[in-house]
């Protein structure tokens, strides 16, 4: 071999070995992770430590972020403030709908979480009533779409109520407060409001509930595959947990809320579902009938491909790691 070849060929090993530090040192020093108190498994993630132990031996450090709503989730996504965002499913594809890059990626619960609430002492019955009346919502948000759906089905749209734009727990204590007539809600505030206050859920429909979805950066699940079915990985042993040690979950859940423990039951025991956490046909399902009936009411325009945002939005390959 020739001089020249040998120092081509130590300029290369060189190269090579520069390249795998420079890969080696891109990999992220912190991890950033929501936890919302819609979504029960990242509570009990967050108290047990165990995102930290896991990703301890490599140098990484967790960050968590609260997020008060879907909204909040995806507007923190869209932003690259957090990593893996909790929102419902339909949430998830308004906002891949709207641009946002994200892919949707594991169920963390089938929930009863939204219904439309009133106080007790108003005469609202029917979703009919509503009509002309003030509505605390969270635009953006499952509890949203479910009043966009029930307004729908009553034959009346938006247009007919006066939405008042309040964050979830603003808009419990706006009802409570009688600033409001109705509110879209959500658990917990939802079944505070029914055991402390009173409160009624006037119009329910489960299925009308879309998943508990947790989402990743598109960016971010593209560069770190392997970091992505590591925290799956660790939320299918939590979630696995959760349902064989109910106490356990409910204990973390008021530890990090302060609720009172008949608060937490209701929506634990009577409203929220861990069987499963992989994106199959129903949760598919269920999140495409979401964004057709926006389509319908108008909220979503009439050439938007949903099924196909849809595709693009679902990503199970990193739970089926897990299993």
């Amino acid at each position: 071999m020739s001089l020249l070849s040998r120092r081509w060929l130590v300029a290369l090993v060189l190269a090579a070995g520069l390249g795998t530090a420079a890969h080696a040192a891109d990999k992220p020093k912190e991890l950033r992770i929501d936890w919302a108190t819609y979504n029960p498994v990242s509570m009990l993630i967050k108290d047990k430590g165990w995102f930290e132990k896991e990703f301890a031996k490599d140098g990484i450090s967790i960050r968590w972020v609260q997020t008060l709503g879907s909204n909040k989730a995806l507007e923190f996504l869209n932003a690259g403030s957090i990593d893996f965002g909790s929102t419902a499913g339909s949430a998830a594809l308004v906002g891949r709908i709207n641009g946002n890059p994200i892919r949707a990626i594991y169920v963390y619960s089938k929930p009863e979480w939204t219904a439309l609430v009133t106080r007790k002492d108003t005469p609202i019955k029917t979703v009919a009533d509503l009509k002309g009346k003030r509505v605390a919502v969270t635009r953006g948000t499952d509890p949203h779409i479910f009043l966009v759906r029930a307004l729908q089905k009553a034959g009346l749209s938006e247009k007919d109520i006066q939405p008042v734009l309040l964050q979830h727990p603003d808009g419990a204590t706006a009802l409570i407060r009688g600033d409001v007539d109705a509110w879209a809600g959500l658990d917990p505030m939802m079944a505070q409001a029914e055991i402390r206050d009173g409160a009624k859920l006037f119009y329910r429909d489960a299925d009308a509930n879309t998943y508990g979805i947790l989402n990743v950066r598109e960016e971010f699940a593209k560069d770190n595959p392997d970091l992505v079915k590591r925290v799956l990985a660790v939320y299918e042993t939590a979630r696995k947990y959760a349902v064989a040690h109910p106490d356990e979950l409910e204990a973390s859940f008021i530890a990090a809320t302060k609720l009172p423990k008949d608060v937490v039951e209701k929506q634990l025991r009577e409203r929220t579902d861990l069987s499963n956490g992989k994106i199959g046909k129903p949760q598919r399902d269920s999140i495409l009938a979401a964004g057709l009936a926006l389509q319908e009411a108008g909220v979503l325009k009439k050439d938007v491909d949903v099924a196909k945002t849809l595709d693009q939005l679902v990503d199970d390959q990193y739970v089926a790691a897990t299993n």
